[in-house]
């Protein structure tokens, strides 16, 4: 569980740095709820991992080459795969909510990206997305489902599509469950964020009649000020098996029904 926290806060630690440009230590443990020798920590780790630099007092973003973003379309950095054996999972129990026929938004993200290799085995799907990666996965389907792009401007910083045309587009259309990312869970509120940009995964909820949020357990540790997405608004929440029982339960006393993912060999 605190291996799986920790891999979380790394990550929320990341998305930030790329967002906010040069960030302090004592701004990041604030935000976090840690201590600043724990976030000097975390520093320390992902500079060796080459996913920021490390400044004095701080962190910045690494400089992003033509070849790194090449390879997040794909999901790999340096040949590695970026998805954890719990996002695999996660991807995995979405992905038994689809049936032949079934009208989908997918959203773009690593975690909402698992469910892919799970989706083939389906006819006659039809997907939506804002992603080219997800784009380009389906439409290597030997099931060939109908892919409906999103347009709008090109966002380098999410790699997806965003912006008014996007919700205009989305808007058009009516499908049976958008599968949706979160970089921040509230256990009372619902999905958060530090993009105040929430436009377009709005209108996909609104555009489907389930919304199925995926997100580790960890995400309920990231401190973001903005709602994204209320609970009475969320059809599914599909989480790790690390999340805890009260939690799980406050959040199904909101209509909402948590389905939790082992990984492999848990």
């Amino acid at each position: 569980m605190q291996r799986r926290n920790t891999e979380a806060r790394r990550e929320a630690i990341v998305e930030w740095v790329n967002r906010e440009g040069q960030v302090q230590v004592e701004s990041l443990a604030a935000e976090f709820g840690t201590s600043e020798v724990t976030i000097r920590k975390d520093l320390t780790t992902l500079a060796a991992q080459k996913l920021l630099v490390r400044q004095f007092g701080g962190a910045a973003p690494m400089p992003v080459s033509a070849n790194t973003l090449m390879n997040n379309r794909t999901g790999e950095i340096n040949g590695q795969n970026q998805a954890s054996d719990t996002k695999k999972a996660i991807g995995l129990a979405a992905a038994s909510l689809v049936k032949n026929n079934s009208r989908i938004i997918i959203d773009s993200g690593s975690t909402t990206a698992c469910m892919l290799p799970h989706l083939d085995i389906h006819s006659r799907l039809v997907v939506m997305t804002n992603s080219l990666h997800v784009a380009s996965t389906l439409t290597n389907f030997d099931s060939e489902p109908t892919v409906l792009m999103t347009g709008g401007t090109w966002d380098a910083q999410s790699q997806s599509f965003q912006g008014h045309m996007a919700e205009q587009m989305t808007q058009a259309y009516s499908f049976d469950l958008a599968f949706i990312g979160a970089s921040g869970l509230d256990v009372t509120r619902g999905t958060t964020t530090f993009n105040e940009l929430t436009g377009l995964t709005q209108t996909m909820a609104s555009a489907a009649k389930d919304v199925v949020i995926m997100a580790e357990s960890g995400k309920f540790l990231h401190k973001m000020p903005n709602l994204e997405l209320p609970w009475h608004s969320i059809a599914y929440l599909v989480t790790d098996n690390d999340i805890d029982l009260q939690t799980k339960q406050t959040i199904e006393e909101q209509g909402v029904t948590v389905i939790t993912a082992a990984p492999d060999g848990e």
